[in-house]
């Protein structure tokens, strides 16, 4: 029995140890966490069990059975976040460079179906050189393997891929395929093809930063959601993400007992909106002021910057939040918007988050830009989400809502549960000057008919009580009265219950 023991903490050790002091020396070097320190700061202190510590690979080829380290490279297990159960896998460089084999992807595989077993969600903390070249297609096989489980754990449980070192080639496509990607500045990236290949086939010259930093995807491609200076705030902003998000499809997000008032009134919001309805305002003034503690959980902030997504909670629960924001490109839809609130719509409906809408939006983005980038398709990717959401779904329009773009966001005829105004809501086809020089179009010579024209239009339609007046808006509120009239809806709302007509899925315009 003491041999026995003896040879299980040697192994415990070795395994503890990864690839030497030497590896773990040159990864703090470059001014990151090794696999094991990561879990630490990710989870309740004493409360991570890892699974399969003492797997080894089983490759014979180019001498790599001289080497086997226990855990073959991948720390798995479960844990408590915040008291709630998680399952996660995180890479570790020192071991053959993080690199995926055979055994390394049914270590993540194994974790990944327990996970939807139990409904908990699954972090992956990336940090790999890639497939493990030595094993060839065994680690194909593995990536595989892994891609499959992201598919079927889609709207089972959140995965949340938090991208801490190099991620390339077939790598990237895991992390593609979950709810949220995270990235550290200066220390991870991401491409399919990296920058000796681009240079050989295009002759461009680029840096690993420039061609898949995290500043690159969290501005540029969108791909990934939130960049962090460094891997501790990265883990423990991880920590208060996931205080937002249920367990599984199959639970409810945890409430937070709070001591802001659901009827507390903002009386800074009746002049938030400029009587100038060409004049912008941040409408992250309205998130942060509306949600308990004026705290708002932003999602890809820096990329689509004319819409704004991401969570807050109200009464305590959390919500989902979508809002054109009038300070960058008057708060207009275009492809990328489109894309970024669409994805996180259905994020929410998947797991029964209820949405809230802000509204001030005067149309689609114009442009052959546009109009050759696919906007009519991409445009309904987000008709389509807000439609086939049946979560609780509340919206208020601030000021603009004009033509399609109207009805796109999340309006009565969508399903919308609630459908509010402020009284300085526009409700039309289009604004008023255009409406009126087309539908006067004989009148465009006479200047003083076209301002008369103009202002009838107005009087007409630059108010929320025509469409008020059908039923399209459930009530006219005061600015202030915002937060205390949320709360109230969503209170209402707590038990919906929608269905969809039966399908084996849908076929969202992708």
């Amino acid at each position: 029995m003491q041999d026995i023991l003896r040879r299980l903490e040697e192994k415990r050790t070795a395994a503890r140890l990864g690839g030497g002091e030497q590896r773990i020396a040159a990864q703090h070097a470059k001014g990151k966490l090794t696999a094991r320190e990561r879990i630490d700061i990710l989870f309740d202190p004493d409360t991570f069990e890892e699974w399969d510590m003492f797997v080894e690979h089983r490759a014979t080829d180019f001498g790599i059975d001289a080497q086997k380290i226990p855990g073959d490279g991948v720390v798995t297990g479960h844990g408590l976040i915040n008291g709630r159960t998680v399952f996660a896998f995180s890479q570790d460089f020192t071991v053959f460079g993080g690199s995926l084999s055979e055994t390394h992807a049914e270590k993540i595989c194994k974790i990944m179906d327990k996970a939807m077993q139990v409904g908990a969600p699954v972090i992956g903390l990336n940090d790999s050189g890639g497939a493990r070249i030595q094993e060839g297609v065994a680690s194909l096989a593995g990536y595989a393997e892994v891609f499959q489980r992201n598919v079927l754990a889609s709207g089972v449980v959140p995965q949340i891929s938090m991208v801490m070192g190099p991620c390339a080639g077939g790598a990237v496509y895991s992390p593609a395929m979950t709810d949220f990607i995270f990235m550290v500045k200066d220390s991870s990236y991401m491409f399919v093809t990296g920058p000796d290949v681009v240079k050989t086939v295009t002759q461009e010259s680029v840096t690993q930063e420039e061609l898949g930093g995290a500043v690159t995807h969290t501005t540029k491609s969108g791909v990934a959601d939130l960049a962090f200076e460094n891997d501790v705030e990265a883990l423990l902003q991880l920590r208060r993400f996931m205080d937002f998000l249920p367990s599984s499809n199959r639970g409810k997000a945890p409430v937070r007992p709070t001591s802001d008032p659901v009827n507390r009134p903002e009386l800074s919001l009746d002049t938030l909106a400029p009587t100038n309805a060409n004049k912008p305002y941040d409408m992250r003034e309205l998130i942060t002021k509306v949600a308990d503690e004026g705290d708002f959980f932003e999602i890809a902030p820096t990329w689509a910057k004319n819409i704004l997504v991401g969570f807050v909670r109200l009464d305590g629960h959390p919500v989902g939040i979508v809002a054109n924001q009038p300070m960058v490109l008057a708060g207009c839809l275009d492809i990328d918007s489109a894309r970024k609130a669409a994805r996180f719509v259905r994020f929410c409906d998947c797991f029964n988050i209820p949405i809230v809408t802000f509204v001030d939006v005067p149309g689609f983005l114009p442009g052959t830009a546009q109009e050759y980038g696919g906007i009519i398709k991409h445009g309904a990717k987000l008709l389509y989400a807000f439609a086939e959401a049946t979560v609780p779904k509340v919206t208020i329009i601030t000021r603009k809502a004009y033509g399609g773009a109207y009805d796109v966001m999340s309006s009565k005829h969508l399903r919308g549960d609630v459908n509010y105004a402020w009284p300085s809501a526009e409700i039309a086809v289009m604004g008023p000057k255009g409406a009126v020089e087309i539908i006067f179009r004989a009148d465009m010579n006479d200047p003083q008919k076209i301002e008369a024209r103009t202002e009838e239009y107005r009087e007409k339609f630059a108010n929320p009580f025509v469409a008020s007046g059908r039923g399209y808006i459930d009530d006219i509120i005061l600015p202030r009265d915002t937060r205390a009239r949320l709360c109230c809806s969503l209170a209402m709302l707590r038990d919906k219950a929608l269905s969809n007509p039966w399908k084996k899925h849908d076929n969202i315009p992708l």
